[in-house]
């Protein structure tokens, strides 16, 4: 597979701008010719929110990829399933929606006639769509993840998996290693042919819904999602081989053997790093500390970072309580907005803090009170 990535500084959302950096990283990294063919772009909308926000991919950039698209003769179709979807979403907050009207785009809902994809274990539902077009183009935005650290390529393919069924994975692979690697499994299976990753403004902090809007100003390209990932987590300063997904991925060979095959063309990578970039702590010891503690449950959920509610925020939308995969969420019975965990349930996947619109759920480590 090529094994090229490419980067271009973009200080802003101008669509003129847009359009010829978009241009130009797509022929760079020799991407599959769209002249006749039905192509899906799949941006990453979690919820829909305020772009400025930089909970999604930004509108302009996916005017611009659409734009560029039809230039080539391309027919575009545009869908992605957020946390809590609903038939007929709509991403209307997020601009998504009016770029579609505006250009010509077809927005496409996930949720209708979903199919079964087989996996290396088992099958999932995905979105019909992904069998109708030629090609599929995947514009992930740059963000910290609280759950599998780094959003990229490789996670932004989870929203192929339509509704409730991507809560459920959680269920089923209830460890950050076993839930990267059905993340890999999912991109095997799924063959998509290009990523954009949308830098100019990503997320730093509680990614990836409840974070800080931070400037990064890159657009980066690859039709090869490992070597994507490998790059852009170096950007903001995460080691490559400490995000699972990476790790995983590298180990099974389909990509990439070793992140030095990776041919990187764009600004010299140090000009463009962001060592403040405020990053999910990744302990060194943590699949020493799983391993020799696995026993002994109760101390290892003390130590571990878990959901926290915080009630004076809450507006009482129960999105956390239909997410929760486990059912390990509850409103009390008697109190107004008092959300209740029921901690010996709570696998740690982190939706509820995903899906929260008001900011009332923190991630991090119990202390006396909460």
């Amino acid at each position: 597979m090529n094994k090229k990535v490419v980067a271009r500084k973009c200080p802003e959302y101008d669509p003129d701008i847009l359009f010829n950096i978009i241009s130009d990283i797509y022929r760079a990294c020799e991407a599959p010719p769209v002249t006749g063919k039905k192509v899906l772009l799949k941006p990453n909308l979690l919820s829909d929110n305020d772009p400025d926000k930089c909970i999604t991919t930004h509108p302009a950039v996916v005017e611009a990829m659409i734009r560029f698209l039809q230039a080539e003769g391309a027919t575009v179709f545009v869908g992605d399933s957020p946390a809590v979807h609903i038939r007929s979403f709509k991403p209307v907050k997020s601009g998504m929606y009016d770029v579609c009207e505006r250009t010509g785009a077809v927005w496409t809902d996930f949720l209708r006639s979903p199919f079964q994809t087989r996996l290396r274990k088992g099958t999932i539902r995905t979105a019909s769509i992904v069998k109708e077009v030629d090609l599929i183009i995947s514009i992930p935005k740059l963000k910290n993840h609280e759950l599998v650290y780094f959003t990229g390529a490789i996670k932004n393919t989870l929203g192929l998996v339509p509704g409730f069924v991507k809560a459920k994975q959680h269920a089923l692979y209830q460890d950050r290693n076993r839930f990267s690697e059905f993340l890999v499994d999912l991109n095997e299976a799924i063959p998509q042919h290009f990523f954009l990753i949308d830098g100019i403004m990503g997320m730093e902090g509680r990614g990836p819904a409840q974070g800080t809007p931070v400037r990064t100003e890159v657009l980066i390209g690859s039709v090869n999602p490992l070597a994507l990932d490998i790059i852009t987590c170096s950007i903001i300063g995460y080691d490559p081989l400490a995000i699972p997904t990476n790790l995983i991925a590298l180990s099974r060979g389909k990509w990439l053997r070793s992140p030095d095959e990776i041919i990187y063309e764009g600004p010299i990578l140090e000009t463009i790093t962001r060592e403040d970039f405020r990053r999910i702590p990744i302990s060194p010891f943590r699949n020493i500390a799983l391993k020799f503690l696995r026993n002994r449950l109760f101390t290892v959920r003390r130590l571990q970072r878990r959901p926290v509610f915080l009630h004076e925020k809450c507006i009482g939308c129960l999105d956390c309580i239909k997410i929760c995969p486990t059912n390990a969420i509850a409103m009390h019975p008697a109190i107004q907005n008092h959300v209740v965990l029921t901690d010996r349930k709570c696998i740690r996947c982190f939706c509820c803090s995903e899906v929260c619109q008001s900011n009332a759920v923190e991630v991090r480590r119990k202390v006396f009170g909460d």
